[in-house]
């Protein structure tokens, strides 16, 4: 199967005020896709344990163009894309009835040894999967590439307007540290509700830096920022919001005390620079 496809209906829990799927949900659908479609590949979970070998989200860039509405019969797609350099590429779309795309996304994995912790290059294991060569969800400027998703700016944050959070039992997933869909819940809980019920367009950009066990604390800081400049609007139209109404750059921190038993105060000053992750956010209208 050289691209995956489910039929869904939104449902109540994926949608916030405005009736509209949330963000957060689609990163769910989003990854439930990835990890179905890998299985039936033969390079899911298990399959890539035996071999010493596990997949690990490193960079994942959605734009929802429409955010389909509760009720409303929706097809989720994902199809692997290559490689390039040290990740492997995924594409994924949600289209509606009349198989129109109202959400675009693509990722990065890094595939890394389980026993070294190191990255391993991908193409033993792309080389396996179809390459789906020019069918591009979100390619940028460049539709006939399969580059991954942007690596984002270091910003200065003011930490004095930061926010605490403590990795809980619901944020830890099967690996054993936050999932990287929580992050995304993160990041919605950061924001006055009104900006994201109001936008009719969204598109996040995340890069996942280091794991983030139970019981760790991360400081989340957020700043309002304008959007990208992109010079190839016309190229990029059904991929950013244009116009957009808002952006920020969001960013967790480990605090210097992690909260995690056994960890010295060393160590713990060590990590406190170091980012978990990375994102920047864009709302717009609709045209």
């Amino acid at each position: 199967m050289n691209i995956f496809c489910e039929e869904s209906t939104v449902r109540f829990i994926e949608v916030d005020r405005s009736d509209t799927l949330t963000i957060a949900s689609t990163f769910d659908l989003f990854q439930e896709a990835a990890i179905s479609h890998a299985e039936i590949l033969g390079v899911g979970r298990e399959a890539m344990k035996q071999s010493g070998q596990v997949w690990i989200l490193s960079r994942l860039s959605v734009f929802m163009d429409r955010r389909p509405r509760f009720g409303e019969k929706i097809t989720v797609r994902s199809w692997p894309r290559g490689s390039n350099k040290l990740f492997a590429i995924r594409d994924y779309d949600i289209r509606d009835c009349s198989d129109q795309a109202l959400i675009r996304g693509r990722s990065a994995w890094l595939i890394v040894d389980l026993e070294k912790r190191r990255p391993l290059r991908p193409q033993t294991v792309v080389e396996t999967l179809p390459l789906n060569e020019g069918i591009n969800a979100l390619p940028g400027i460049n539709p006939e590439s399969n580059d991954p998703p942007p690596s984002l700016t270091e910003r200065e944050f003011i930490q004095e307007d930061s926010v605490l959070r403590r990795a809980c039992y619901s944020d830890i997933d099967y690996n054993g540290h936050v999932n990287n869909t929580r992050y995304i819940q993160w990041i919605q809980d950061l924001l006055e509700p009104e900006i994201l019920e109001k936008a009719k367009q969204l598109r996040l950009d995340i890069n996942y830096l280091s794991e983030v066990r139970y019981g760790e604390n991360i400081s989340l800081c957020c700043l309002p920022i304008a959007a990208a400049d992109h010079p190839g609007d016309l190229q990029l139209r059904g991929q950013v919001p244009l116009p957009y109404t808002a952006a920020f750059a969001i960013e967790g921190r480990r605090t210097a005390e992690s909260g995690i038993p056994g960890t010295d105060k060393t160590g713990a000053e060590k990590n406190k620079a170091a980012p978990v992750f990375r994102a920047e956010l864009q709302t717009g209208p609709r045209h």
